[in-house]
């Protein structure tokens, strides 16, 4: 449960701290790919389901992003990062974040 709840809040402090810009910047759009790959990968190995994975990280691209395409594209690679057998986050960067 300390787990859980460490990596939500981490995971949250570091969305929050890009939610209040105006415009979707490419910083924004790299640094939300890696907040994505960082999530999916530690609530993969804190055995969440996968639903449950897109519906956490899915709140995160909406409160981050401003434009609906954005949103789209990160939504969809979200999806990828999900059903990838890949766990580790810095190998979910690497393949979606670049």
């Amino acid at each position: 449960m300390k787990k859980t709840l460490l990596a939500v809040v981490s995971i949250s402090v570091a969305a929050i701290a890009y939610a209040n810009t105006s415009s979707d910047s490419s910083e924004l759009l790299s640094q939300q790919c890696k907040i994505s790959a960082e999530a999916v990968s530690t609530l993969k190995e804190l055995r969440y389901g996968n639903t449950s994975i897109r519906k956490d990280v899915a709140g995160l691209i909406n409160l981050n992003l401003k434009k609906q395409e954005n949103k789209d594209a990160a939504q969809l690679t979200l999806n990828q990062m999900v059903d990838d057998r890949v766990n580790s986050a810095s190998a979910l960067e690497a393949k979606y974040c670049s």
